[in-house]
């Protein structure tokens, strides 16, 4: 469970712009949209209200994870999907070193093709050299 709160933290830090360790209402709307994702301003205000537990309208990390963790397996099975085809390029079905490097420069972290084959080194169970849904799944749960 720590390798989840690790990637949420991860996350976190990336949709944090301005590094305040806390996410405005812009910055989560503007992040779901680098990744493929749209938000309404008014999406964005009511979620950010609903988890804000501390009321100073802004998400810190635990109210981020609460949003993450939010919904049933069924809506965080489509959410994956909706995550794993963004990855995905070229009508190919797997994750492969240059559709990561694309994903991962338009989230502002530059890599090269070599980096992104070692990255997906560590979560590819069958050896073949790309990311299949399964392993991605494995890979975010």
């Amino acid at each position: 469970m720590a390798r989840l709160a690790d990637r949420y933290e991860r996350v976190f830090r990336c949709f944090d712009e301005d590094g305040d360790g806390k996410l405005s209402p812009l910055e989560l709307r503007r992040q779901v949209g680098l990744i493929g994702g749209e938000l309404l301003q008014e999406e964005v205000e009511v979620a950010v209200e609903s988890l804000d537990s501390d009321g100073d309208g802004f998400l810190c990390l635990e109210d981020f994870v609460g949003l993450m963790e939010g919904g049933g397996e069924e809506e965080k099975m489509g959410d994956l999907r909706e995550a794993f085809g963004m990855y995905v390029t070229d009508g190919c079905e797997f994750i492969t070193p240059r559709s990561l490097k694309r994903m991962l420069s338009r989230l502002g972290q530059s890599k090269t093709v070599d980096e992104c084959e070692a990255m997906i080194c560590h979560v590819d169970v069958d050896g073949d050299g790309v990311i299949s849904f399964d392993e991605f799944k494995v890979m975010m749960m």
